[in-house]
């Protein structure tokens, strides 16, 4: 087991809610699926330790979207990734940052957001592993956040890619890839007042 501090954490779902409409997307709908429920049981969990979750998504291009329409989008019957994003819906007590390209971090409000919450160490998980999760990760290792990327929350178009992107988490950024059930929410080490 893998104790992660629950001050100072933040969970971050990339690019789950997606309609993952594009040609080739059946290998890669049927791992999200698998991986939707990792994840939901991973998100519940922190929730239930006051983790804030941050769904960084991208905005498909539409420069006038909310967030609200691409969940609906989403999550509508004609989606093939409706199943993955009914999962992973967001709630009200949730965050969102909408990206224009693949790293959570570039032209966003990521930054600021996460150093408004004290943030210190970040889950990486979603969709795709190797692209958006590990281009997000990357920014996230240049500005000294710990990284926490458990290897069942997140999916690539093919396993290898996954297995690269992994990779490169665990020893260039030094990242943990123990799987979500390995990872357990603690309490922040307390220390003492000087007048206690």
């Amino acid at each position: 087991m893998v104790t992660v501090p629950v001050v100072g954490t933040a969970l971050l779902l990339i690019d789950v809610i997606n309609d993952l409409a594009f040609d080739g997307a059946d290998a890669l709908i049927a791992q999200a699926e698998a991986m939707a429920k990792c994840l939901a049981t991973l998100k519940g969990r922190a929730i239930g330790a006051g983790v804030p979750c941050i769904y960084v998504n991208d905005n498909f291009g539409q420069w006038r979207s909310d967030f609200r329409r691409t969940v609906m989008h989403c999550t509508a019957a004609s989606s093939p990734g409706r199943r993955v994003s009914s999962r992973l819906r967001p709630t009200r007590h949730d965050f969102f940052v909408l990206k224009p390209k693949h790293s959570g971090f570039f032209d966003t409000t990521l930054d600021t957001l996460l150093k408004t919450l004290r943030i210190r160490r970040v889950i990486v998980t979603g969709i795709a592993g190797n692209i958006c999760v590990l281009f997000t990760a990357n920014d996230a290792y240049m500005r000294d956040l710990k990284l926490f990327a458990p290897r069942d929350c997140m999916v690539s178009n093919t396993t290898a890619d996954n297995a690269y992107a992994l990779h490169q988490i665990e020893t260039v950024m030094k990242g943990n890839v123990t799987p979500s059930t390995a990872l357990r929410f603690g309490r922040a080490k307390r220390f003492p007042r000087r007048d206690e």
